[in-house]
């Protein structure tokens, strides 16, 4: 990003000025146009953001976020995400134009319904709520606009190109397997990207920001969608039941006292320091603990010799057998070069039903896979596997994985263009 001038504190001084005296109630009473003499607050490639849209801007994000206690730092502060995330969304609509993607009027409308819905609220319910804060209406509008035009045209840049393949799907259903009874965690998140090198502590001032805010009592969804530079932020930051293992480690790591803290709250909830990660920090709001609802379900098919048709070389016969990685559907001619052999077609079975031994033979096998000989008080066994899968309320399809890991990965494209549009932008902050 090529800055021709540096923000001073005059913009700052003059929208405190503007604002400072109906902050104690969110602007109520405030006319959404003021009648001082308005200004150029930025210019991205030459197309001005102006003043209003700044102070449009703040207003908004402090009645959607509920903030309260807003002195002049708050505030500065409040200016500068209105300004970065004006940027970001000018950068966005210029790129959208450059590939003539147009957004009508009908598609932001509902888009609205939908952030409507999500608040168990109406779209003139918002509009009331944001005029009696001197919110122009157009001011959400707009940010709609260019999440909608960014959304189109990351996936029409970028969609056809993602390759989602069948060993990342048996990663990731491996990686749920291995969860599987581990606790479930329902997580809000925030994520404050450094953008560049040099820029943590800035970054880090931003996040202290939004934890005061937090602490005063904020609506954590209303800061996310706000602050947040996750994708999460279109849902205010809500990325549902995860378990720990699906985590960044930096933030799985500190789940377990996060849980301690939920617990002590009777339920009210929990919410975590900054914790730095790769490209920036987070703060995470833990809603809902539960135990691990899903289980590891297995179809098997058994194979017996009782003690009293083991010969001296059964068990090294069984054994050699099995090395030939006998299939299913090969099992029961395989049982019939036993004499006395037992062949049983198990059918679903879920791990938590079975004996400590026998899942812990079964749990790193896949699909066509066997036991090979057990000696248990009986006589010989060996199990195979026909299926593996997840079982249990919430465990996702297929599809479902592939389009998690389509988003992942659109999501990380996105975060990169963008950054790419900022370093090549001509910007000027105007004091």
């Amino acid at each position: 990003m090529r800055l021709l001038m540096t923000c001073a504190k005059t913009l700052v001084l003059a929208l405190f000025a503007a604002l400072t005296a109906v902050t104690a109630t969110v602007f109520a009473g405030g006319g959404a146009h003021a009648q001082s003499t308005e200004g150029v607050a930025a210019l991205v490639n030459d197309e001005p953001i102006t003043t209003v849209d700044v102070r449009n801007r703040m207003r908004l994000i402090i009645a959607s976020t509920g903030m309260s206690q807003i002195d002049q730092d708050t505030l500065a502060r409040i200016q500068d995400q209105a300004i970065r995330g004006l940027i970001d969304e000018h950068l966005q609509l210029q790129a959208a134009r450059e590939y003539e993607i147009e957004v009508d009027d009908e598609e932001i409308t509902n888009s609205l319904l939908d952030l409507a819905n999500r608040n168990n609220t109406t779209i003139d319910a918002i509009i009331a709520d944001l005029q009696n804060s001197g919110v122009d209406v157009t001011t959400l509008r707009h940010q709609l606009e260019s999440e909608i035009a960014w959304q189109i045209l990351v996936h029409s840049r970028y969609g056809s190109r993602i390759r989602i393949s069948e060993q990342q799907i048996e990663l990731a259903l491996e990686r749920l397997a291995a969860s599987a009874s581990q606790p479930q965690y329902r997580i809000f998140e925030m994520f404050f990207e450094v953008p560049r090198p040099g820029q943590e502590q800035a970054t880090l001032q931003r996040v202290i920001a939004v934890m005061n805010q937090l602490q005063q009592g904020a609506a954590f969804p209303e800061l996310a969608r706000q602050f947040s530079d996750a994708p999460s932020a279109a849902s205010g930051g809500d990325i549902g039941w995860i378990v720990a293992s699906q985590l960044q480690p930096e933030v799985a790591a500190i789940m377990p006292e996060m849980r301690r803290q939920f617990e002590r709250s009777d339920g009210r909830g929990a919410l975590s320091n900054p914790v730095q990660v790769p490209g920036g920090y987070m703060v995470i709001a833990l809603v809902g603990v539960r135990d691990g609802t899903t289980t590891l379900q297995y179809d098997l098919v058994q194979i017996t010799l009782p003690n009293s048709v083991v010969g001296d070389d059964t068990r090294r016969r069984l054994a050699r057998a099995l090395d030939e990685n006998p299939t299913c559907s090969d099992s029961e001619a395989l049982a019939g070069e036993f004499e006395g052999a037992i062949h049983s077609p198990l059918g679903g079975i879920g791990a938590d039903a079975m004996r400590d031994e026998i899942r812990q033979a079964l749990e790193p096998l896949d699909a066509g896979d066997n036991t090979g000989v057990i000696e248990n008080a009986s006589g010989l066994q060996a199990l195979i596997v026909c299926e593996r899968n997840i079982a249990g309320p919430g465990v996702p399809s297929r599809d479902d994985l592939e389009s998690q890991l389509r988003g992942q990965q659109l999501s990380l494209l996105s975060r990169r263009w963008l950054r790419d549009l900022r370093r090549d932008a001509t910007i000027e902050i105007r004091s």
